[in-house]
């Protein structure tokens, strides 16, 4: 299992780690086979989506907040209701195929950390199964 460090700078963001993830895969040495990405928090998720225009990232950072609005008659006494929805929304794990050394990913399509009760110092968990 590898872990890499992410940082979050906002309370709500999502963070390419696309090359993050790539190089950990690189340094295992495997080529083919499955990639699992995993997040240790209750508070943040992980997805894959459009890496080519940061509009992409905005829009959907602005609907999730409305759809998962902060202040909603919680009843949580941390205070952040909203981030444990979002990530339960989004989820926690994605499974990437691996071919030659190359994620096999859409032109288009970026992994994202998405912090949702930042900014933290958070942990994302690769593992490598090969295949």
């Amino acid at each position: 299992m590898i872990e890499i460090q992410v940082t979050s700078h906002r309370q709500v963001e999502m963070i390419d780690i696309s090359a993050k993830v790539e190089q950990a895969v690189r340094q295992t040495g495997i080529t083919d086979g499955l990639v699992s990405l995993f997040v240790p928090h209750t508070t943040a998720a992980v997805t894959i989506n459009e890496n080519a225009d940061p509009d992409v990232v905005r829009d959907m950072t602005m609907e999730i907040n409305k759809i998962v609005p902060f202040n909603d008659d919680y009843r949580h006494m941390e205070g952040n209701s909203a981030a444990h929805i979002k990530s339960t929304l989004v989820g926690a794990s994605e499974m990437v195929i691996l071919e030659e050394g190359r994620l096999c990913l859409g032109t288009w399509q970026g992994i994202y950390f998405c912090e949702f009760d930042g900014p933290r110092q958070r942990r994302l968990l690769i593992k490598v199964i090969p295949g």
